[in-house]
This record gives structure tokens, sequence and C-alpha cells, in this order.
């Protein structure tokens, strides 16, 4: 199996964005810099990382490493639940940018919901507000729920492009899935291959690693991308940075996608991150 190019999904802003993305938690510092800088070269066009991760200084470090022009690369940050208040939420986009050392961040999304602490409607008019000026280019959320969503969409008229959200076989949110295709929204997985719980070791896995010559982790990422998921996996490593991203030389049957589909479980998160209780401040 060869590497082939990583297509693209068109959002419903008409931007463009990286069927496969990079994750950067918790990379930081110099090593954190030439994990990002491996990644570019190996082929990624979306990087990932958030105020919360404290490596946006080496995610714009690495890019500057890797020599990959800027506007080939989409970057993603996160707002932090405490800087929900419309001037807060404002102020922290900013000083992403001044971290990164950019002059806009391609994809901005807020974290977590909080509810209890009831600000993310100012946070998103925020994004709505500093996209209208150009500092960001596309807008979404994170762990948003259909109710969260339903929300800072009749409070602004705004719908976020993106909501990424748990995701891998144990947990595949198949229900939010569908609301998120009823309104336009492209789905990102975290943790797409779900850590220590990964089901690289089941047989619907295994089978379908060896039917395709793959590994287990690239079926469930090629899983991932069947489904229109956008996985962020992450890696130091450049060989698996590399193997995380050959995934378009191969396609799983229907009964291979299904049989991985089927791991899913009522409640399958990997620490309980309920965004109903579970809050990061």
């Amino acid at each position: 199996m060869t590497t082939t190019p990583v297509p693209t999904h068109l959002l419903a802003d008409g931007t463009a964005l990286p069927a496969v993305g990079f994750g950067t938690y918790p990379l930081r510092g110099t090593e954190g810099a030439e994990a990002v800088a491996s990644a570019l070269h190996a082929g990624y066009r979306l990087l990932d990382t958030a105020v919360n991760y404290d490596n946006e200084e080496a995610v714009g470090e690495g890019l500057r490493r890797s020599g990959v022009p800027r506007d080939e690369v989409r970057v993603t940050s996160k707002i932090p639940g405490r800087h929900h208040a419309y001037d807060d939420a404002t102020t922290s986009v900013k000083d992403s940018l001044h971290r990164l050392g950019l002059d806009h961040l391609d994809l901005q999304l807020i974290h977590w919901p909080n509810p209890s602490v009831d600000r993310y409607v100012e946070a998103w008019q925020a994004l709505v507000d500093l996209q209208a000026e150009g500092v960001v280019r596309s807008i979404g959320v994170s762990n948003f729920t259909e109710a969260h969503l339903t929300r800072i969409v009749e409070a602004t008229g705004v719908t976020p492009v993106v909501n990424q959200v748990e995701m891998h076989p144990r947990f595949a949110q198949a229900d939010l899935r569908a609301v998120h295709d009823r309104l336009g929204i492209r789905t990102e997985a975290w943790s797409p291959l779900g850590k220590q719980r990964s089901p690289v070791e089941e047989d619907a896995v295994v089978s379908a690693a060896r039917a395709h010559g793959v590994q287990p982790s690239q079926v469930i990422l090629r899983w991932h991308v069947q489904l229109g998921s956008v996985p962020i996996p992450k890696s130091a490593d450049p060989t698996r940075q590399a193997q995380n991203l050959d995934l378009f030389g191969f396609e799983l049957t229907d009964d291979e996608m299904d049989a991985v589909s089927a791991l899913t479980e009522p409640d399958g998160r990997l620490f309980g991150g309920d965004p109903d209780t579970h809050e990061e401040m």
C-alpha cells in the first residue's frame, strides 16, 4: 500500500478541511515542535492545539521549522472554560495567535460548553464577531451536545462548521453524528483510536487489518474516514505519524465497517467526559 494524497472535506462556510488531522496534546517544548514539523513533513495539513494544552508556542515553532507554506496548513485552537465571557474570549483568541506566531487562525473552537458557568453563548458570539473581522477563518465547537448546539444557533443564527467530540469504536456517537449531518456540521474525533481502551486486538479490527495488509490502528482510522469523521491522531514517532496518515489506499467493506461499529457501547467514554457534567476551565 502506498501513501496517497489526503482528501479534504468542504465545510459549510466554503473552506476545506483535511480528512485527517494531527493532534498535539500533550506535545510540548522542543520535542513538541520537532513532532509537529515531522508530522507536516509526513503530509499532515491540519494541526490541532488548544490554550489548555499549553503548547501553542511549540506548534507555531514546529510549523515554522517545517518549511511548509503557511497557507497550506489549517491551524486549530480552542478557547478554555475560564475565557467564556465575551471580552475574555476575544482576548483569548488573540493571545493564542500571539503564542502561535500567526496572524489568523484557520479554525477556532470552544473547548467545552461548561454549562454550570453558562457563558458559552457569549464565547460563541465572540467567535462569530472575530470571524467577521477576519481574525479566524472558520469557527466551531468541541464537546457540544445537540442541546448546546441548538442554543448557540438560536442565539446567533450561526451554525458551527465543526464539532470536535470524543469518538472511537467504543463510543461511535451515531446519534450526535446524525444531528451534525442534519445541521451541516463536520464531526471531528478526539482520541480516535480509543487510547487505553483501543480495540486494536478485537477480532473485527484484526481480521480487517489482515485482509487489507495494514495495521489495526489504520483500520480504526479508516473507519472514521469512511464515516465522514475527521480523526485527529497524535504521535511523536515519525513512522507512526506516516502510518496514521496512510489511510487512502484501501477501503473497508460494508461488513467490516459494521463489525467495527458494533464494538460501540452505550457509554463507552474514556473518562466519563459527559459535556452536560464534565467541565474544564
